[in-house]
């Protein structure tokens, strides 16, 4: 698009018009973030402060909404999970083409908690990890996965870069056919504000599942702990 520089309307209020029609049209699906700030300067050929002015004037009508450090987002926007689809919660994330990546906080083998003992047949341990998951790098959920322990020891780099449904049927050679979901809310404790960049007590999604193996036995069962400001659960009978 072509600035009409001799135009009345400033400059800053041609691009803010701009982007919002770019909006409308979704041009910025799935993840909802607008180019930088030095993407724009160059786009359209002005400077800095004009970029800044337009997106100023998009903040103000609620078109958009500014994160420090993070970039510029259409207001909104929300990653879809649909509950009643067989799909990890990273894979959900994938699915929808956002650039959604997995950083592992903790990995080891742990007494298993009473509450968990007789979906496992009374194992005495489990493997316990916790997984910090981003889109575009901003934290949007922190899960919780108990599992069996494997044969093998789990690596480091292994265990952050894929999905639990993953590991565990590679490690077991069992697939996965079902999966029990409920969701209610909670609140974040002080470790969980840390993590995921907001404040504590600040309400949570709280989606716990419990899937398990062709033969009946317990797969896994995972807590996460979602931001609500950018997630939504949808269920389709489609």
């Amino acid at each position: 698009m072509t600035l009409v520089r001799e135009n009345m309307t400033s400059l800053y209020r041609q691009i803010a018009d701009t982007l919002q029609q770019e909006i409308a049209a979704g041009h910025f699906q799935p993840s909802g973030k607008l180019p930088s700030e030095t993407a724009l300067e160059q786009r359209f050929a002005v400077s800095r402060v004009t970029v800044r002015l337009a997106l100023k004037y998009l903040t103000e009508q609620g078109i958009v909404e500014r994160k420090q450090g993070k970039g510029t987002y259409v207001s909104g926007r929300k990653v879809a999970h649909g509950i009643n689809v067989m799909r990890s919660f990273h894979e959900s994330l994938k699915q929808q083409g956002l650039n959604a990546t997995m950083r592992l906080l903790s990995k080891e083998q742990v007494p298993a908690p009473e509450s968990l003992r007789t979906m496992f047949q009374l194992a005495r341990t489990l493997t316990f990890i916790s997984r910090l998951h981003l889109v575009d790098r901003d934290p949007i959920a922190v899960g919780y996965s108990h599992f069996p322990a494997f044969s093998h020891e789990l690596n480091w780099e292994e265990t952050e870069q894929q999905p639990t449904w993953a590991l565990l049927e590679k490690a077991t050679k069992n697939t996965i056919t079902r999966s029990d979901i409920a969701i209610r809310l909670d609140f974040a404790d002080k470790e969980l504000a840390e993590i995921l960049g907001t404040s504590k007590n600040a309400p949570l999604f709280l989606l716990e599942r419990t899937s398990w193996f062709e033969s009946g036995q317990c797969a896994e069962n995972s807590r996460f702990f979602i931001r609500p400001e950018r997630y939504e659960f949808i269920l389709s009978n489609g």
